[in-house]
């Protein structure tokens, strides 16, 4: 009687790893696409992504290097300092844009280019992503903002 029991608590033990182990890849690949890494200039040149990565990438928008196409079409560079990659962008930027300032885009790099799906600009004169001040501190770049 007792190696019945035995078996059968051998067996829901089993049962329960299967299904906590099936949940969890369940819950990795539902979550495959909602997962953005953020990079600066410099580490996209250092490690470039995996084909069709989505990833956040951050800097200053290089000065003279915003152009605007016919349409909603805008290209400029994104630097940290170390390095510049050069930014598409189709749709309406935040009113806050501009040539040396902080910005995060998310999106996919397309040959040398960051196709960029959401431009995300800082949001009053002091502020700056968190991400993109250590990336400007590593290239020695970073100045703090006059109060």
């Amino acid at each position: 009687m007792r190696s019945l029991k035995k078996k059968r608590r051998i067996q829901i033990i089993a049962v329960a790893v299967a299904a906590l182990a099936a949940s969890t890849a369940m819950i990795g690949y539902a979550m495959r696409d909602g997962i953005s890494f953020f990079r600066s200039p410099s580490q996209l040149v250092e490690t470039p992504p995996a084909p069709g990565e989505t990833f956040r990438l951050g800097g200053l928008v290089e000065d003279g290097s915003v152009v605007r196409d016919a349409g909603e079409t805008v290209s400029f560079r994104v630097t940290d300092g170390g390095a510049s990659v050069p930014v598409r962008f189709t749709g309406v930027l935040p009113d806050l844009f501009g040539e040396g300032q902080g910005v995060v885009g998310t999106g996919r790099m397309q040959g040398d280019t960051f196709i960029a799906s959401e431009i995300l600009a800082k949001h009053d004169e002091n502020y700056m992503p968190r991400e993109v001040i250590d990336a400007l501190k590593d290239q020695g770049v970073y100045e703090e903002p006059k109060s």
